[in-house]
């Protein structure tokens, strides 16, 4: 099974690839209690022992307001790590019946403001390799165009910067280290859960992968190379590619 050592390896390569810390960033992880947020949390957390940028970290969670979620092992878990940690609930006045086309921009700003509260220049994000590939491919199907979420992304609006560290890693490590670690995962108990477009295009994928089993790893690879806006070739690539040229 996955080690956080080695996990956190791989979570530091693509940091480091797309240039997502600096020094003295304090960094909100986004918790909404699924394992990838949790995984992302454990990962920064040992990453900021030793990281040469020093930089610090803070847990918030934006609470749905569905009942049944219980986040009192998250708080625990941050406590723990040393990581403040902020719940805030958006639905709670407004007891909507059907919040889904609320949900994305009430989180998203509910998300902005708090962190700004707090002194946060910086947002991760849980979002995985299974993540873009799944939303390049409803761009695609869906929008009849390539597009996907950026690596690192500069939200002038709101003056945050948004960044995904789990991009390299894929759907089925971060649930093996979640498993591993005991973390407290935080069922979801919204009724919508696994009936989006997004759930349909992870059906597809897996049943086109039984054929193609590298199916996925080649969509990011074509994301990276063509270059979608903000993929590459990534800082990291583009050393290589400098040091290459020196040899030739």
């Amino acid at each position: 099974m996955d080690s956080l050592n080695a996990f956190t390896g791989v979570v530091r390569r693509c940091v480091d690839d797309y240039g997502m810390i600096s020094p003295g960033d304090r960094i909100a992880v986004g918790i909404s209690g699924g394992k990838d947020s949790l995984v992302l949390l454990a990962a920064l957390a040992y990453l900021r022992r030793y990281y040469p940028a020093p930089f610090e970290l803070e847990g918030i969670t934006i609470d749905t307001g569905f009942p049944g979620m219980d986040f009192s092992g998250v708080e625990k878990m941050c406590e723990e790590l040393g990581v403040p940690y902020i719940r805030e609930i958006v639905f709670d006045a407004r007891q909507e019946e059907n919040p889904c086309s609320l949900c994305s921009k009430m989180r998203r700003g509910a998300l902005n403001t708090t962190m700004k509260e707090h002194g946060c220049n910086k947002l991760a994000l849980g979002h995985h390799f299974d993540d873009a590939v799944e939303t390049f491919m409803m761009s695609l199907v869906f929008e009849g165009r390539l597009n996907c979420f950026k690596p690192v992304t500069y939200m002038s609006r709101a003056d945050v910067t948004q960044i995904r560290p789990l991009l390299y890693i894929g759907e089925q490590r971060s649930a093996n280290l979640a498993g591993q670690l005991e973390l407290p995962v935080v069922k979801s108990t919204c009724p919508m859960d696994h009936t989006s477009k997004r759930q349909e295009i992870k059906d597809l994928l897996t049943t086109l992968s039984a054929q193609y089993p590298d199916l996925r790893s080649k969509v990011f690879g074509a994301m990276q190379r063509l270059p979608l806006d903000g993929w590459g070739p990534t800082p990291h690539e583009r050393v290589k590619t400098r040091e290459r040229k020196k040899e030739e």
